[in-house]
């Protein structure tokens, strides 16, 4: 078919095109007027083409089977399955339960739940006993459960492992030889997004995280799960889960780990704003785009006013509805790998894979993932980077619409918190300086909830 319709016409090298654009630049140097470069150190040009493409990457990315899911937490836990039920009721495809304590009847909640529904669990403690259980019940019920367990990902984010690193890993060992109905592991990498790494940062340290794991663990024998926080750099976002994936399997293979990672996307927090909220759900779109577009397994959507509201079934049903738009309206779920052959995502791909390869073999070298974070590199290098970002909003050059850049002065929000939407400091000890999420449009906002009152 293509050849019948574009054979009539003479094809176009890039050479010629590169000519015809800088006759029209009229003498502007082609170099400083059209070629921009990322925080990533990317060098982006105004077009590409397939005499200077390399060879397609050889990465799966099967968008026609992502989940939607809907996140819960269990607070009473007759209320959260009835809203369970519900929200599957409504479209949502699996669920997301935080659980408080390992007092909750886990039975009775897995049990609540259909046993075609993928369902995830994530609790901020470590209990043998509570995971041998749910492993238990999804063999009963022939159910496949995600426990997300991630001690390293406990260090990074609260400063503090469960108990120690003997004893974190003495449970993870003991959990691959006796749970064998669940995936039990994962890699939570949304905070390094969510803290204000660039992409070849996040896409290193995800590596760096996950080799600490093969190299701790005698035997992995389920998938990992993978949770990423995409940004809004559309098409950079796309290449970042693609690269991921890339890099993740050839790092596997070194470990004999035949095993392919379970992605769980979700939009990122830090441009996410409290003035003009309504913004946040062009953001989030854009961002699911993305993760779908880039090979995620599942996406579980961030509710328009989820930094300064809690849980409640508008924001839940608006997000969900994104979702379910992009899958059975935009017709997302119909087309496997479908950025295979584009040339600039491919480009985009390759580079960062190369990049954050480079940058976790420097990790490596240097004692590894575990060591750096107690040393504080890893902290520093975030710090860099998100103050770095930070100033190109503090100055205008990043922009969050309704917030830096046509905000509405006459917007209105401190009567409207439910949540304090604020970075939230709790002096104590800890092992390690954790690494704190923060949003860019913070300062900004709570100098105009001051002038609210």
């Amino acid at each position: 078919m293509s050849d019948k319709l574009f054979s009539e016409f003479e094809g176009v090298s890039s050479k010629q095109w590169k000519q015809q654009i800088q006759y029209e630049l009229k003498g502007a140097d082609y170099n400083e007027t059209l070629v921009w470069e990322s925080p990533e150190g990317i060098k982006v040009r105004p077009f590409y083409h397939n005499d200077e493409a390399e060879k397609p990457l050889n990465i799966t990315t099967p968008t026609e089977s992502f989940k939607i899911v809907q996140n819960i937490f269990v607070h009473d836990l007759e209320k959260s399955i009835a809203r369970a039920n519900e929200t599957l009721n409504r479209g949502a495809e699996s669920i997301r339960f935080t659980l408080e304590n390992e007092r909750v009847d886990i039975e009775k909640l897995l049990n609540s739940i259909p046993n075609d529904v993928t369902v995830y669990l994530f609790f901020e403690f470590l209990n043998t006993d509570f995971i041998k259980k749910i492993d238990g019940i999804a063999a009963q019920r022939n159910a496949t459960v995600f426990v997300e367990v991630d001690p390293i990902g406990q260090l990074a984010k609260d400063g503090n492992l469960f108990v120690n690193v003997d004893s974190d890993f003495t449970v993870l060992n003991d959990l691959s030889k006796s749970c064998q109905n669940i995936h039990f592991l994962s890699i939570d990498t949304a905070l390094y997004q969510n803290a204000g790494t660039n992409i070849v940062q996040q896409l290193a340290y995800t590596l760096a995280h996950a080799n600490e794991y093969f190299n701790r663990i005698s035997s992995i024998n389920k998938p990992i799960t993978i949770k990423v926080a995409v940004g809004t750099n559309y098409f950079f976002e796309i290449a970042k889960l693609r690269a991921l994936r890339l890099l993740f399997n050839t790092l596997a293979k070194e470990y004999n780990h035949n095993f392919d990672c379970h992605i769980v996307a979700t939009p990122t927090k830090r441009n996410k704003t409290l003035y003009d909220y309504n913004v946040n759900m062009l953001r989030t779109t854009t961002e699911c785009m993305s993760a779908i577009l880039g090979g995620a397994d599942a996406v579980s959507n961030l509710a328009y006013d989820a930094i300064y509201h809690k849980d409640n079934e508008f924001g839940d049903r608006i997000s969900r509805n994104q979702l379910l738009v992009l899958k059975h309206e935009s017709y997302f779920d119909i087309v496997n790998n479908p950025s295979d052959g584009a040339y600039y995502i491919e480009s985009l791909t390759e580079q960062l894979a190369e990049k954050a390869l480079t940058l976790f073999k420097d990790i490596e070298a240097n004692g590894g993932f575990i060591t750096q974070l107690i040393e504080g590199t890893i902290q520093r290098k975030i710090k860099e980077s998100a103050d770095k970002e930070q100033e190109l909003f503090d100055n205008g050059k990043e922009i969050l619409l309704g917030t830096n850049k046509y905000p509405n002065k006459e917007d209105r929000m401190s009567h409207d918190l439910e949540l304090f939407p604020f970075v939230k400091t709790n002096p104590r000890k800890t092992l390690i300086t954790p690494i704190i999420e923060k949003r860019l449009a913070e300062k900004m906002e709570q100098e105009r909830l001051e002038t609210e009152k």
